[in-house]
């Protein structure tokens, strides 16, 4: 990877300054979780004062962003699908994919936990008991990979939650609404573990992470360039030079100095 880094960064270095300047904006679409958490607002002014290149997000869901990809209408994405980005750079929509961080994602619920999921280990049980004790749970409904790793889960008890479920709720929202409405409701819900302590720092509440850390709620970020091949007006040279930094060891450092108000870490880098 790094050898790939230093290839590429030479190759930066010989173009002429002219053309590094022509054009310095670039247009990303990440999740809203990278958003929500403060990551972009955090990151994104150092690495314009390191590059000059200012970005443009759109902050949507994983497959929204994806989506916004293969249209053309970005010319980068931050996203965390790992086997459907692999495979949409195989199909030719992406390239130069690199996997820059992680995340995990955690099952949240009042405090009381009348669903007794404290005593699971792991998200199986937790949704079993939810099921059986017919406590409200809250869906983000949204076709995003949260929604798509929770329908995963669902579909491992046997059976997806349906319409006669009348303690399952599907809010077709982003992530930071889903949680609000958990809360209003006193209801379970899976989230990413960024969005809920961005979140909790700011609410005085009894809602709290009931599981957390099995290896089924890792989640593993990507960022890929839009295939230039597939849309000319992709800023092809700016895009890669925005997968270099966040790779590289100031674009690491970043991912990792970036905290919660509680000091804790929301993404930890893993560029290889």
């Amino acid at each position: 990877m790094y050898r790939k880094i230093s290839f590429l960064l030479l190759f930066v270095m010989l173009l002429p300054l002219t053309t590094l300047h022509a054009q310095e904006s670039i247009k990303v679409a990440s999740t809203t979780a990278t958003l929500d958490s403060g990551l972009l607002d955090y990151l994104l002014p150092i690495f314009k004062k390191s590059t000059g290149i200012d970005v443009t997000v759109t902050a949507v869901s994983n497959s929204a962003a994806l989506e916004l990809g293969q249209q053309g209408k970005v010319d980068a994405v931050l996203t965390h699908d790992r086997d459907l980005e692999i495979l949409l750079v195989d199909e030719g929509y992406f390239i130069d994919r690199e996997e820059i961080m992680y995340s995990d994602y955690v099952i949240l619920g009042p405090k009381n936990d009348p669903a007794e999921l404290q005593n699971s280990t792991v998200p199986l049980d937790a949704f079993k008991k939810i099921r059986a004790s017919k406590a409200n749970f809250i869906s983000r409904g949204d076709n995003s990979e949260t929604n798509m790793r929770e329908n995963r889960i669902w579909a491992s008890t046997g059976a997806m939650p349906g319409r006669i479920d009348s303690w399952y709720l599907p809010a077709n929202l982003g992530m930071t609404e889903t949680i609000n409405l958990a809360m209003e409701k006193k209801a379970y819900t899976i989230a990413d573990r960024a969005t809920w302590l961005s979140l909790k720092a700011s609410k005085n509440n009894d809602f709290t992470i009931l599981l957390e850390g099995d290896p089924s709620l890792f989640n593993q970020y990507g960022v890929m360039i839009v295939n230039p091949r597939n849309h000319r007006h992709v800023n092809y040279q700016s895009a890669m030079n925005f997968v270099i930094w966040l790779s590289s060891p100031a674009g690491q450092d970043t991912i990792g100095a970036f905290r919660d108000k509680g000091g804790n870490i929301l993404f930890t880098p893993n560029a290889r």
